[in-house]
């Protein structure tokens, strides 16, 4: 299942906008309106390695499928914006069948 860089790509792409969703939407809120850190911490750690993980197989697969660096860092910046993880997986997998046809 996680054989291929661009299925690891979405794996973690799409755990890392579940997350930073969870953290904005549930751990923050809890943090400032009810004064309870706990879930900040957590999430918040769990995004961070999940991230990490994001990015690590994002070079990867920018490096295996020799991308440019305008859509690598296309697909960076969509971690950075909140539901855009979701997004960019429909176009990751527009592009794993444009690349199973071809490869």
């Amino acid at each position: 299942m996680l054989g291929n860089s661009l299925t690891r790509l979405r794996l973690f792409s799409a755990m890392d906008g579940l997350s930073f969703l969870l953290l904005i939407g549930i751990a923050m809120p809890l943090k400032y309106i009810a004064g309870d850190p706990t879930f900040v911490r957590y999430i918040g750690m769990t995004h961070g390695v999940l991230f990490v993980l994001f990015v690590a197989s994002l070079f990867h697969a920018s490096v295996r499928y020799q991308w440019a660096l305008k859509f690598s860092l296309f697909c960076f910046a969509c971690s950075l914006i909140p539901f855009a993880p979701f997004w960019l997986d429909t176009k990751l997998k527009h592009l794993r069948n444009e690349k199973s046809a071809v490869v």
